[in-house]
């Protein structure tokens, strides 16, 4: 796997290569270009790529597992019209999920986030504001909209969570380091379904079902209509397939909380 420390550093000595070189040859400018810019997209796509664990180690599924499990993870709630509707499904199906939650939609829906725990839901931090330029804060502001966040639920639960599901699915060496200095898991995914693009929802759930496994961490959004839609068909799925979705805790053999 590509790891960003390991990535940098041959880069830097390839480029320290191509100025010794220079010292006795002509280095054609393209080369050192060519090596920057290779380095440029490689840690981009890095960045943006959570699977790739480039940044910082991630977990996006259990394939040891023996137990024919799964997990269904949804992003960016509570929401007010939509996580009530996911839960009540959930409940019908015997179904366990894990809901990584926006601090400030926490606030807002505070009797949302109670009404989770009381089904059994897991719950974890996905961050307080779920900026788009959240990828580019500093440490101390990530680190404050992770504490922040942490509070929150706190506050209402009682529960410190160890659970971090990066927003966007962003990666970089600052949140890397709170990550680690809050002592967080970071949790990925192996089956992201698209839930929120223009995408049928036809398309999304054939999207999963044509790959879901034992060991698999699907990710959805309790955000939408089409998401609630298409949960209780791929709840029916993965009965007849014999899967059951657990939190991803219990999947992945972690503590949620501290």
């Amino acid at each position: 796997m590509l790891r960003h420390r390991v990535i940098s550093t041959l880069a830097l000595l390839a480029m320290i290569g191509l100025i010794g070189v220079d010292f006795f040859l002509p280095v054609p400018p393209y080369l050192y270009l060519t090596l920057a810019f290779s380095w440029f997209l490689i840690t981009l796509g890095g960045s943006f790529l959570i699977r790739w664990n480039y940044h910082l180690p991630s977990l996006h599924a259990n394939r040891a597992i023996e137990k024919p499990l799964v997990s269904i993870t949804f992003d960016d709630g509570p929401h007010p019209e939509f996580t009530p509707k996911v839960l009540a499904l959930l409940r019908r199906y015997d179904a366990k999920a894990t809901f990584f939650c926006i601090g400030q939609e926490v606030e807002k829906h505070p009797n949302i986030l109670t009404d989770i725990l009381a089904e059994g839901h897991t719950v974890g931090n996905h961050t307080y504001s779920h900026s788009k330029l959240f990828g580019f804060f500093g440490l101390n502001k990530v680190t404050f909209e992770m504490k922040r966040t942490n509070t929150v639920v706190q506050a209402l639960s009682g529960l410190e969570m160890k659970l971090y599901r990066p927003a966007f699915g962003v990666t970089n060496p600052t949140i890397k380091k709170a990550v680690r200095d809050l002592g967080l898991f970071s949790i990925g995914w192996n089956i992201r379904s698209l839930d929120t693009t223009s995408r049928s929802k036809a398309v999304v759930l054939k999207r999963i079902t044509s790959r879901v496994s034992r060991g698999d961490i699907i990710l959805l959004h309790d955000t939408s209509e089409k998401t609630v839609g298409l949960l209780e068909q791929l709840l029916l799925f993965l009965r007849e397939k014999k899967l059951r979705s657990v939190p991803v805790d219990q999947l992945l053999k972690i503590q949620a909380y501290a």
